[in-house]
């Protein structure tokens, strides 16, 4: 891996208030640039040949208005499709709303942002941020490892690494700066999130 300090700071953070059907909502929104044209991060990301070598496995009826479902993690339906811009689904439930736009960024780059909604009756505060944005920064960081060219080998034993680890603690402490300038948490809230995501993403520190 790369300087684990560089690559925190390729990505981009933020937690904002949402509306949702449910009324208020907490997202979470993610951005990284990546090198290469829009056509082929697009194809990383919905190619179910090229989303193991990065991400996971991935069944189902891939297309708009399908269901998917990633092995050992979460499924849902997909809303929208529209290629290579635009992807909506929801994510293991109804109400857990993910959108992945891309735009180009200039020459021979793409600009990646997800964005994760859930009603505050889920999320409980913006502080539930920390339970998802540490696992879709591993995401964007295995994407960018893939596309620059590396072997990631075992995708679970790299993510569990002492140097995974090293990076989710991290993600974790950006996202917690993210919680605080949200406004949208209390620091005890904030701080019982950093101690519960530490456990699940960093153990071994």
């Amino acid at each position: 891996m790369k300087d684990i300090t560089e690559q925190l700071e390729a990505i981009r953070r933020r937690v904002e208030r949402a509306d949702t059907d449910e009324g208020e909502g907490v997202a979470v929104v993610i951005r990284r640039t990546y090198r290469g044209e829009a056509e082929d991060v697009w194809d990383a990301i919905t190619s179910p040949e090229r989303l193991p070598r990065w991400f996971a496995p991935v069944t189902g009826d891939l297309r708009e208005g399908g269901t998917f479902q990633v092995e050992n993690n979460a499924g849902g339906d997909i809303q929208r499709c529209d290629p290579p811009r635009l992807l909506r689904l929801t994510w293991g439930a109804p109400n857990s709303i993910v959108e992945v736009t891309l735009t180009a960024a200039g020459s021979d780059r793409t600009d990646l942002e997800v964005r994760h909604t859930v009603p505050l009756s889920v999320a409980g505060s913006a502080a539930g941020a920390l339970y998802v944005g540490p696992g879709w920064d591993q995401g964007l960081l295995r994407l960018a490892q893939y596309l620059s060219g590396e072997d990631l080998g075992d995708l679970t034993t790299a993510e569990n690494s002492i140097e995974g680890q090293e990076f989710s603690r991290g993600s974790i402490a950006a996202w917690a700066d993210a919680v605080r300038a949200s406004t949208l948490a209390t620091e005890d809230q904030t701080t019982a999130a950093i101690t519960a995501a530490t456990t699940h993403f960093a153990p071994n520190l």
